[in-house]
Parts: structure tokens; sequence; C-alpha cells
């Protein structure tokens, strides 16, 4: 896709997602949605883009790092729920609890006992999300391996 029609087809969604933002306010509706990929797959650049134009006080980002020790003796979803969104709130989180099944299991960072019962939990904490009234939206970005080792190779290079 050329810039052009790049920018111009952004101004068209940019104009959409306010039309939603509005409607969440209106109705006091609630919405997360999730990122997941790869390392350098996008994640926070398609959520700068998103955000771009929408209003901060009612559009929230969260990334959380690594949990704390204190967070490691909890419940695993405890650390999520504190960001949740009140009503007419978006949040978007850049990395979510499926960490859990991902990350944090291949890289060993999780029992295996903690890995079986995040599966288990997992659609049953989504389930009281939206019981609840929260819409969940749950996207895949995805990478090939050159497009992510050359994106390595850039960040290398990257000071900040």
């Amino acid at each position: 896709m050329k810039k052009k029609e790049y920018l111009e087809r952004l101004e068209e969604l940019h104009i959409e997602l306010n039309s939603l933002a509005r409607w969440l306010a209106g109705t006091g509706r609630r919405m997360v949605v999730l990122f997941e990929g790869r390392d350098t797959a996008g994640k926070g650049g398609t959520i700068n883009a998103i955000t771009e134009r929408l209003n901060p006080r009612q559009v929230h980002i969260v990334a959380l790092g690594k949990p704390s020790e204190r967070e490691r003796t909890e419940w695993y979803f405890k650390r999520y729920v504190a960001h949740l969104p009140a009503a007419g709130e978006v949040v978007l989180f850049d990395r979510s609890w499926y960490n859990r099944a991902g990350v944090e299991h291949v890289m060993g960072f999780c029992t295996k006992g903690e890995y079986e019962r995040f599966l288990e939990q997992a659609p049953a904490f989504e389930r009281m999300l939206v019981d609840d009234g929260i819409l969940v939206l749950k996207y895949w970005l995805a990478v090939d391996q050159r497009h992510q080792e050359e994106r390595f190779a850039e960040r290398a290079g990257d000071p900040l």
C-alpha cells in the first residue's frame, strides 16, 4: 500500500474509532483489547496508531512488566483486574494474561502447575469479563523470521 493511500485509510479508521469511543462513552460499555504476538510483530506501533487520535482520558494502554515477587504469590489474573476499564473506557493491553501460556511457559518463568492452572482459568476469567459486560477483543500479530531479524537489527542500532 502506498503511503498516501495508507494515510487516507488511516484517517477513515480514526473516524470509525472515534465513533466507537463516543458510543462506549454514551452507553457506558467497556472494552478490553488484547495485543499478542512475537517480538517486533508491531504490537506497540499498532497500539500507537490506534490511540493517536483518541481521548487519553478514555483510552488506556497497559504494558505490564515482569511480575513482582509479591505478585508471583497472588492469583495470576489479579494484576490484570486492577487495569480493567470503567464505564465508557477502553483498555489496550500490550501483551496480556496470555503471556503465561506463551513467553512464561516457553522460557521457564512459570511452573508446569501454574501453566496448567492458567489454561483452566483463562476461559473462566474471560467469561467473567464478558458476563460483566466488557467487550473483549483479541489480536495476534505475526511477523516472519526474516522481518523479525531485520527489526531486531534496527532496534540494536536505536539508542532509544
